[in-house]
């Protein structure tokens, strides 16, 4: 068993500075979890306090219903790969995934066993005898991953280990670190895995689950759909999708025939579930949130399309699609529209008075006091 727990987890620096504002988490064993947060939301920090590389200033970590406040990293059943690889430079790609065993006094054989499996995994088998200046940075990154399958931790800890790569090289490693946490499952030897980062793309792509955190705390747990689909609070709805989600402030009101929302004297009627649980909620203020991917040009006059005009302003051709940018008033929308509407609707062009398509069953509301997200079910 690998579960790891955080209890009310803090941590204060000696200036009185708040880092990690009493944390609760739960990491299931053989779970993949990614924390994810914008620089200083203390995500390394915490990650860190789990590794035993920073004290704990309150609360209380577990690793296997065992809790590890006052324990040595080398005692702890984990494994950390680094940002910046961390390898030893006078020695082999073999002897820098064979030294932590070494020090374990394992068994020759069963060292050399450990390090051409993890070689044979990650496919560095060619690169074992070359120093660690002889690796492009995509080598050096998978032979700092192979030191840590070689332990076969109960934890795997990533601290941001993709930043120093190149975007090619980033997706490939996602995708190799993906496939050993699989791998590792398949063979019946689950390891759980903590990973940190800044990019999104990361999170929603590795993640069983993705603990979002801003400023020491958490603001959301759920997995990478549910975290798209239903964020419960304008920042995990800003941070969470490229391009961000639509937020503008907008007037609520209530009719006979239903809840409607006004952004630059048009009006889009909220779906009945939405506006179910909108009545819910006392608010002043309100701000709508739609996703580009929920906005689109309209083709047809469907009478049943809830849409709103506006004048394009500007427009990013992505290749297979356009973010089409446009006005409503003195609010600007974005919309993620495929490239051959574009072309048979606009014809490339910017151009005024342009219907959009809103799927209002996307829409959120958000209390523009409390950024929470009032259009979700309690």
């Amino acid at each position: 068993m690998a579960e790891v727990k955080f209890n009310k987890l803090e941590k204060i620096y000696s200036n009185g500075f708040k880092a990690v504002h009493g944390i609760d988490l739960t990491i299931q064993d053989g779970e993949f979890l990614v924390i994810v947060g914008p620089s200083g939301c203390a995500k390394s920090t915490t990650l860190r306090m789990l590794a035993g590389l920073e004290n704990i200033s309150g609360g209380e970590i577990t690793i296997g219903g065992k809790v590890v406040n006052n324990l040595a990293p080398k005692d702890r059943g984990i494994a950390m790969v680094f940002q910046n690889y961390a390898l030893y430079p006078h020695m082999t790609v073999a002897e820098n995934l064979a030294f932590g065993l070494k020090l374990q006094k394992l068994p020759k054989t069963e060292i050399d066993q450990r390090v051409n499996e993890a070689a044979k995994i990650l496919e560095i088998e060619e690169l074992l005898d070359r120093l660690p200046r002889q690796l492009s940075g995509g080598q050096a990154q998978r032979v700092a991953v192979g030191r840590a399958i070689v332990k076969k931790p109960e934890v795997f800890l990533f601290d941001e280990p993709l930043s120093n790569l190149d975007a090619k090289l980033r997706a490939s490693m996602r995708v190799r670190i993906s496939d050993l946490h699989r791998h590792l499952k398949e063979e019946n030897s689950p390891a759980t895995a903590v990973y940190v980062t800044h990019d999104q793309t990361e999170a929603m792509t590795m993640g069983d689950r993705i603990c979002v955190m801003k400023l020491g705390e958490i603001m959301q747990v759920d997995t990478p759909d549910s975290l798209y689909d239903n964020p419960v609070n304008m920042f995990v709805a800003g941070f969470i999708g490229a391009p961000e989600m639509n937020m503008i402030d907008a007037q609520v009101s209530e009719r006979d025939d239903g809840m409607y929302v006004t952004i630059g004297g048009q009006e889009l009627r909220l779906s009945e579930d939405k506006a179910a649980n909108v009545r819910q909620n006392s608010f002043t203020k309100a701000v709508f949130g739609i996703r580009p991917d929920n906005i689109t040009l309209s083709l047809s006059d469907d009478p049943a399309a809830q849409t709103i005009v506006g004048d394009v302003i500007r427009m990013e051709n992505m290749g297979h699609e356009v973010f089409v940018y446009f006005g409503v008033g003195d609010k600007e929308f974005t919309a993620r529209v495929p490239i051959d509407d574009v072309r048979q609707k606009l014809n490339m062009k910017l151009q005024k008075d342009v219907k959009f398509v809103v799927e209002m069953s996307k829409a959120h509301i958000f209390d523009k006091e409390t950024e929470k997200n009032i259009s979700l079910k309690l």
